[in-house]
Formats: C-alpha cells, sequence, structure tokens
C-alpha cells in the first residue's frame, strides 16, 4: 500500500502531546496536538476519547496545516479599528479597542436603552466563553439581545425536544448505533457531514448485515448509498411522511398501546390527525411509492430498536419544530426510546452548540435550560448572579436582530466567531443591516471573513490549539479543550475580551457591582459558576469538575455524588414535563415558505461538502481541502439542463426576488428534476456577489425562529458575455493567503467570478471568471498581481486581436508558476495540473497556449480527488475499475478508503457501475 503524505505529516513524533477536541461538526472528536510549545506540528485523533476512538476525518486529520505559520495572514493578531467607516482599519492597542467599544456601547445604551444593542455569537464559542458573554448582556447591560449561529443550526431540534418530552435533552448516545436494528437517517447527511458518525454506522452494519437502513431525503448522497431504502421525498414534505407512518403503524396495529397510556399525553389528539393522512394521499404529496412508505414504517415500528438521526434538513424549516416533533410522536408511539439502540438523535452541526444551550445562549434561553418567558427562572439566575433582576421580555432571534438593525432599532451589534454576512439567509438584508448600523464589533480569530469588511472595530481571539475550557457534543458529553501553543500576536481568549469589556462597560453604565459579576481569572472559575446553575435541573452537572473531565469525558445529567453521566435519559418512562408524561405533539403538514411557480420553477436545496465546512474561515486556507469539488457549481439534473439549451460546465445565472449568484453546472442526476442544489459555504470571498444566501429566505419557524435555509425557488438561466477568464499562480508564501486577499476585490467588480485554491503540497491560486468582453485594464491589473505584467525572459505571450484571445504564462526553473488565460481556456484543467505538480514543462512550451481540451500524451488535467488521504482521484479510480480491478485491489494499491474512511461511501458507488456522474469541471 502506497504511504500517504498526508498521513505521514500527522504522525510525526513531536516533543509534546495535548489533547484537545476538533472544531468541527458536533461529533465532538477528540484530538492529540502534537506540537514544540510554539507550533502544532501534527495532530491524530484520541484513541481514548469515546466519541471517534482514534478515528478523524479529512478536515480533521489537516487541522494542523490550519495553523501553518505560513497562513498567519489570515489570522486576527491585533486590535484593528476604522476611524470612520470608509476607511481602512488601523492598529491600535487593547486598551484602546476596548474603551472605544464600551464608550460607544454605553452612549447607544444611555440614549436609545439596552436593547439598543445586541450580540450575535456561534456555536463554535467554549462554554466558559459563552457563560460570560451570556451574562454581560443579561445581567450586566439588561437585554436579551443575545443570539447565536445556533439558531440557524440546532434551534429547531432544541424546541422540538421542549414540545415532546419537556426539556431540551438528547435522550440517545452513539453506542446506540451499534445496538440498532433499524437506522432512520432523515433530513442529514452524515456521510458528509458527520463523517466519524456515518464511519460507525458502517461498521454497525458490517458486524450486523441484517440491520436496516432507511435514508429520507430528496438528494442521493453518499449516505442514502448505503440504504437497504431511500425515501426521495419532495422538499417539504417530512411532517406528511411522519403523520403518515403514523397512520400506517395505528392501521397495521404496530404502536404500542401500553406505552402510550402508561407514559405519554395528547394521543388521541394525534390519532384523530393522522387519520387525514392515508398512504396513498402520503405517497402522492411526499413523491414515493405507497409500498415503500409501508416498508419504511413496518422497519421503523417493529424492529427491536430503532434510532432515527436526524439535522437540518428537519431543523432548517419554517416547520422545524413540528418536523422534529412528528418525528418523535413516532417514537412515543411505537415505543422506540429509552433503551439501548431506540430513539431520537438529533446530530449537532456545530462543536459546541449543545454547550451553548446549557448556558442559555439564545436569546429566550437563560442558564440551566431556563426560560427568559419564565418568571421564577429569571429570579433564580438573578440569584445565582447576583443581580437584582433581569428583562423580562425574549430578545431578538438572529433574523430578527440583522432585521432591527436594518430598519434602526439595535444600533450596535457585538459578533463573535460567527460570519453572518456568508452564513444568514437573504444576504441583501445582512448587507443593508451591517452598513446602517452605527456600530460593528468583530471578535474573531480570521481577519479575512466577509463579515470583517462591515467591522468598526475588530478583536482578535483565539482559535483550535490555543484555547482552554470546555465543550458538550450531540450525546451531552462534555470534554476539555486545553491549550497547545500561545496565540499569535495579540489575540486573547474570547471569555477573557468579554470579561475586560465587561468590566469597562460596567463603569460607565455606573454598575458598582461589576467587578465581582466578572472576577474571572481563569476559565474553571466561569465553569465551577456555570456549574452551580445546573443545581437541579435536567442537566445537572454538579458532580463534575475540570480534575474529572481532565480524566476523561463525561456526560450528563451528572449530579453530586456521581462521578459519571447518564448514557441514556427516559429509560424508566418519566419525563420533565409537569404530569411526567412525554406529549405527543399536534402536527399537521405545511408546505415550504417559498413555493415554485411559472417565474421560478426550480427548488433550491443547499448543503455540506465533504471537505469544507460553514463558511470556510478555516478549511479554506488548506488547499487540498477543495480537491473533491473546486468550486462553487450548481448540482443540477441534465434534463433541466437540456429544456434550457445549457449544458454541463456553463456559466448559470441563478435568481429570484432577493437576489441571485452566478456558477458553473455540474450536470449531475444526485437530484431529480425540478430541484437543484448549492453548498452552503462559498461567500463573497470565493465568488461574484454576495455569495450562496443571496437566494436564501428569512422566513423563519414562529416556534424556534429558526430560518428556512433549506428551501428556496428559483430560476436558471444562460449568462450573457462569452470571454472566459482563466488565472492561476503558485503562492509564494505558502498558504496563498495574501494573494487571495490581493485578489479579492475584483470579487466584486465581476458578474461571474470563482477564487479558489488547489493543489498539495504546493499552494496553486485559482480564478475563474466569464466577461462580457476583453478589459485591458482589468487584465493588466490581474497580470500585475500574478507577476504577469513584467516582459522578462520568465514570461510566455500571445494576443489575438482579431479573435480577443490574450495570453501569458510564467516558467521559473523550468516550472510553471502563473497563467493568465483570456478568449479561450480550454486548456484550463492541465494547465493547472502542471502548476500544481511542478513538473518540468521545459518539452512542452510549444503546446502551453494551444487550444487544446486534452492534455498532451502522458499529462493529466487537474481532477476531482475522491480519497484526499492519498491523492486518488476520480480518474485513476475509474480507470481501475473499468480494467476490472477489484476495490480491495485498489485500497491495496493506492491506499485509498484505508485512512479517515470518509471516501468509502464514493468508492463504492464508482465500484458498482452507477450512472457516471459529470467530472470536478
Amino acid at each position: 500500500m502506497a504511504e500517504s503524505p498526508l498521513l505521514r505529516s500527522t504522525q510525526l513524533s513531536s516533543a509534546q502531546t495535548t489533547r484537545s477536541t476538533c472544531p468541527y461538526c458536533g461529533v465532538g472528536c477528540g484530538v492529540l496536538i502534537e506540537h514544540d510549545g510554539k507550533h502544532i506540528t501534527g495532530v491524530r485523533g484520541d484513541p481514548e476519547h469515546p466519541a471517534n476512538f482514534g478515528k478523524l476525518c479529512i478536515k480533521g486529520t489537516t487541522l494542523h496545516h490550519t495553523a501553518d505559520p505560513a497562513l498567519l495572514s489570515a489570522r486576527a493578531q491585533y486590535p484593528e479599528l476604522r476611524p470612520t467607516r470608509d476607511a481602512a482599519p488601523q492598529r491600535v492597542s487593547w486598551d484602546v479597542a476596548l474603551d472605544t467599544a464600551a464608550a460607544r456601547f454605553a452612549d447607544i445604551i444611555s440614549r436609545h436603552g439596552p436593547d439598543a444593542v445586541a450580540f450575535y455569537f456561534a456555536g463554535q464559542l467554549l462554554t466558559e466563553d459563552y457563560y460570560v458573554f451570556n451574562k454581560l448582556a443579561k445581567g450586566l447591560i439588561g437585554t436579551n439581545n443575545f443570539d447565536t449561529n445556533s439558531r440557524l443550526c440546532m434551534s429547531s431540534a432544541v424546541v422540538g425536544y421542549k414540545l415532546s418530552f419537556g426539556m431540551d435533552s438528547v435522550p440517545c448516545n452513539y453506542e446506540d448505533i451499534d445496538h440498532a436494528d433499524c437506522l432512520f437517517i432523515t433530513g442529514a447527511n452524515p456521510a458528509f457531514a458527520h463523517p466519524i458518525l456515518f464511519r460507525r454506522v458502517e461498521a454497525a452494519r458490517e458486524r450486523r448485515p441484517g440491520q436496516k437502513i432507511i435514508v429520507v431525503d430528496p438528494r442521493r448522497t453518499d449516505t442514502s448509498e448505503l440504504a437497504d431504502l431511500h425515501l426521495a421525498i419532495l422538499p417539504g414534505t417530512d411532517v406528511a411522511l411522519y403523520n403518515g407512518m403514523l397512520h400506517l403503524a395505528l392501521k397495521k396495529g404496530w404502536v404500542r398501546e401500553d406505552y402510550i397510556a402508561a407514559h405519554t399525553e395528547g394521543f388521541d389528539a394525534m390519532r384523530e390527525i393522522v387519520r387525514d393522512y392515508p398512504p396513498a394521499h402520503v405517497a402522492e404529496r411526499c413523491g414515493i411509492r405507497e409500498q415503500d412508505l409501508e416498508q419504511a414504517t413496518e422497519w421503523f415500528a417493529t424492529s427491536p430498536a430503532t434510532l432515527s438521526m436526524y439535522c437540518q434538513g428537519l431543523n432548517q424549516s419554517t416547520q422545524g419544530a413540528h418536523k422534529n416533533a412528528a418525528l418523535i410522536n413516532l417514537h412515543l408511539a411505537t415505543a422506540q426510546l429509552g433503551r439501548p439502540g431506540a430513539g431520537p438523535l438529533s446530530l449537532t452541526g456545530q462543536p459546541n452548540a449543545m454547550g451553548g444551550r446549557e448556558v442559555g445562549g439564545l436569546s429566550n434561553l437563560l442558564p440551566g435550560h431556563r426560560e427568559v418567558a419564565n418568571p421564577e427562572h429569571r429570579a433564580e439566575v438573578a440569584r445565582l448572579w447576583g443581580v437584582p433582576s433581569l428583562p423580562a421580555t425574549p430578545g431578538k432571534s438572529a433574523v430578527e436582530l440583522f432585521q432591527a438593525l436594518a430598519d434602526g432599532s439595535v444600533k450596535a451589534v457585538w459578533i463573535g466567531c460567527t460570519n453572518p454576512a456568508q452564513s444568514m439567509p437573504d444576504l441583501g438584508l445582512i448587507d443593508a443591516a451591517l452598513k446602517r448600523a452605527e456600530f460593528v464589533v468583530l471578535q474573531d480569530a480570521y481577519r479575512h471573513t466577509e463579515t470583517a469588511a462591515y467591522a468598526d472595530l475588530i478583536l482578535p481571539a483565539t482559535t483550535w490549539g490555543e484555547k482552554d475550557g470546555t465543550v458538550t457534543n450531540s450525546e451531552r458529553r462534555i470534554s476539555r479543550v486545553r491549550t497547545a501553543v500561545p496565540p499569535p500576536g495579540e489575540a486573547r481568549h474570547d471569555w477573557a475580551i468579554g470579561v475586560a469589556f465587561a468590566h469597562r462597560l460596567g463603569h460607565r453604565l455606573g454598575r458598582e457591582d461589576v467587578d465581582a459579576l466578572f472576577a474571572y481569572d481563569r476559565p474553571e472559575t466561569i465553569w465551577n459558576e456555570h456549574r452551580e446553575t445546573t443545581r437541579g435541573r435536567d442537566l445537572d452537572i454538579t458532580g463534575l469538575s475540570y480534575p474529572l473531565l481532565e480524566a476523561a469525558p463525561r456526560q450528563w445529567p451528572c449530579p453530586e455524588g456521581h462521578s459519571e453521566g447518564l448514557p441514556r435519559l427516559y429509560s424508566d418512562g418519566r419525563f420533565p414535563t409537569p404530569s411526567g408524561r412525554a406529549r405527543f405533539v399536534a402536527t399537521t403538514w405545511q408546505n415550504t415558505a417559498e413555493q415554485t411557480d411559472a417565474r421560478y420553477p426550480l427548488q433550491l436545496n443547499t448543503g455540506r461538502l465533504r471537505d469544507q465546512w460553514h463558511g470556510m474561515s478555516r478549511t479554506g486556507t488548506v488547499a487540498r481541502l477543495y480537491s473533491h469539488e473546486s468550486e462553487p457549481l450548481l448540482h443540477i439534473h441534465p434534463q433541466d439542463l437540456a429544456s434550457r439549451q445549457l449544458h454541463d460546465g456553463d456559466w448559470l445565472q441563478v435568481h429570484n426576488p432577493r437576489g441571485k449568484v452566478v456558477v458553473r453546472a455540474r450536470a449531475s442526476t444526485t437530484v431529480p428534476p425540478g430541484q437543484v442544489f448549492l453548498p452552503m459555504h462559498w461567500g463573497a470571498n470565493a465568488m461574484a456577489g454576495l455569495g450562496i444566501n443571496a437566494l436564501t429566505t428569512a422566513a423563519f419557524d414562529p416556534l424556534s425562529k429558526q430560518p428556512e435555509l433549506k428551501h428556496a425557488a428559483v430560476q436558471v438561466g444562460a449568462l450573457a458575455g462569452s470571454t472566459e477568464l482563466f488565472c492561476l499562480r503558485r503562492a509564494e508564501d505558502g498558504g496563498g493567503q495574501a494573494l487571495l486577499q490581493a485578489l479579492r476585490p475584483l470579487l466584486r467588480r465581476l458578474d461571474a467570478a470563482s477564487l479558489t485554491l488547489a493543489g498539495r503540497d504546493q499552494t496553486v491560486v485559482v480564478l475563474r471568471a466569464r466577461l462580457n468582453a476583453p478589459d485591458p485594464a482589468l487584465l493588466a491589473n490581474i497580470d500585475a498581481m500574478l507577476d504577469l505584467g513584467q516582459d522578462d525572459e520568465h514570461l510566455l505571450s500571445y494576443d489575438d486581436a482579431r479573435h480577443q484571445v490574450s495570453k501569458r504564462a510564467r516558467i521559473e526553473n523550468g516550472q510553471l508558476t502563473a497563467v493568465r488565460l483570456c478568449g479561450e481556456a480550454r486548456a484550463a484543467n492541465w494547465l493547472q495540473a502542471l502548476a500544481e505538480s511542478g513538473t518540468d514543462i521545459t518539452p512542452l512550451r510549444r503546446f502551453l497556449f494551444a487550444p487544446l481540451n486534452h492534455a498532451p500524451a502522458g499529462l493529466s488535467a487537474a481532477t476531482k480527488v475522491v480519497c484526499n488521504c492519498y491523492n486518488v482521484s476520480e480518474t485513476t479510480i475509474r480507470k481501475a475499475f473499468a480494467a476490472g480491478e477489484s476495490l480491495t485491489d485498489l485500497q491495496q494499491r493506492t491506499g485509498c478508503g484505508t485512512g479517515c474512511g470518509s471516501c468509502m461511501p464514493e468508492l463504492r458507488r464508482l465500484g458498482s457501475h452507477t450512472p457516471v456522474e459529470a467530472m470536478s469541471l
């Protein structure tokens, strides 16, 4: 087997090893950080951590690359303040930065009241960071305008649990995957979004071939490839499906009347509702076969243990809370709960969204799973904090917060560790809101995010490998995060920034108690106070301590007198409701907020890529993580392309009344006709325009306030302009960040463009665009930035004024280091492969400007990499299978699929000779 350069780099022997966790999805994988005390040199999965037992996905195994000193230019390293909104930010001291922030907030509060300011934070914060800023807003300032991007992620799951069980308590754990006889994966693609959990699913299936797997998803995903049954429902019909399944379970006698009578309430009302969901009607509404509906119901209801796993397909909806509750209704009706392998397991999207919920990190919550609207809860927290009272009105949720900034009722916003100018829906609204705001603070580890362009004040924060505190994963397991290396420059811990600001602001507001309120000198003191807020609550952690968490991660609840948490909840059939019974929630199907029509006939779905995460502020700095999908692409069915006289690879305009994006087409049968898919990650730093979320709607669930990021109606059309522009430059700084920063302003001038990275050992910056006509000034500007402007012995040039074709290439030491093709770019892919590989191109000089779609003999074009661990391309894999090589033989020869394992679903699909998808463009 070939040895992976990636695996070699992650197994370096270092002087020190520090235990921590992965900063990506909510699985909460343990990692071992290898370092020399100053720099991170490697990372491995922690074999002792019960969330992952040493396994990491490709994002995790490349974490040390994100800490490469070559990427420091992307980091915020010192405070920066704009003298005026249009001025460039200038370096200032921490004292000036914090004093300015305190003065501006105090002034706005004095003139307009506490609710004129707001805080918007992230599920990537540690629990201690969350706690400080939540207390700062609600306990010191007196506003509940503290929301987080968990509102975009998990708030519907939170409300679903509370409606059904009485509290936001996930009843299951990851071991249940091993015990489940039926896995019901709905509204989730864990093969991409939670790869380590999916590895566990694959392993469980290998051990227990009789385990049934049902996947509910409008798209054919890598997750669905493992399924015994794929229900490709129409977007937004989840509640109809679950109600139809409950109808069938009742009809067939598959419900557990004894469990319902002993442990639940509200079933009679739900029984009446589901009478209106007969199988034929539900199958038609959902766009599935009636026999598949019946099969799914039988497996779900009659299997000895059924575990459901779900994520944003349920949550990001105007009916998200009821989608969650309707699924839990099925578990309650069939008694699939409270024992090994049975229950609803929501998959958390962020590393500490659960911890944020524990400390009250939403505008309607208080610490210890308490509610702002509950006067007893407010009094309890006021007593614990030592403040006279807390504000009674729930604050503004994420969408409401930015709407208030846009209409001027909120004047200032403090944004921490998140990027709303990329991740929020309806980016036109966000753009207007941040421009109108009187004062915008951005507290982040990265200064290149889309939101940074709007910030009046940028405060540098620590990030993975530098932080110290705790996080809680999807199965209620708390892990310690430990500092491995010092932060760069003047970056400070998030909690420390909050404490320093609180002291300054409190004194300006005349709060004599501020010093006592924020007397924190280390994360442990914060955590101990947080621990006390949980006493007697469903998430009681008074039995835990930092020393216990140092020894091993532990689940809650774990009350005083215990040292281990409870692995499963509700095994005794008692629930934290006033009656002690779980509640059936009366759920009826409603359509998506936005339906298709003749003007906007396509249903847009958004979701994740395998190798990127969220807004790419971290993963987007690592070139190899672009190799699986290299640029923003619209996944669209070939029939929908053909009906519009469009083709695979064309530049397309995707638009609706809110906005437009311009991307290239990827012909794909993973989406059915009438639907299209766009990955959520691409923002204004990677493409022309505001980003993918310019198209999504700000309509939100009335209960959870979570916006419907999953569904929008769009139209797709050809893009005017026929001039192709392709540019690349090998990065001289190693990471390419300086060149990316220099080129990004061009995206604001172009209607159609993508700006990404490529390569593996050598980073290459790639700019693609479509122009109406060649622009000499633009080309001269680009040439200057790519070192193609000076005519010397290293520069090759070709100009054909008649056909409006202009080409430039730089060759240094026999290697292609820069290219600019305008007017004709058929050779783009194989020229990119030459730049990435560092091949001696001396024999190929005469071909460099030839209009060749295919590389000269002996060369390969840049193609999609399926196995990122071992750098095995789709072309290599297809050729091997076409030649009769087995998957086992291919793995032994190339190593593909034997590293992190994220590519295994795709390898199986390619080996099974399913219809060929379009190659990466």
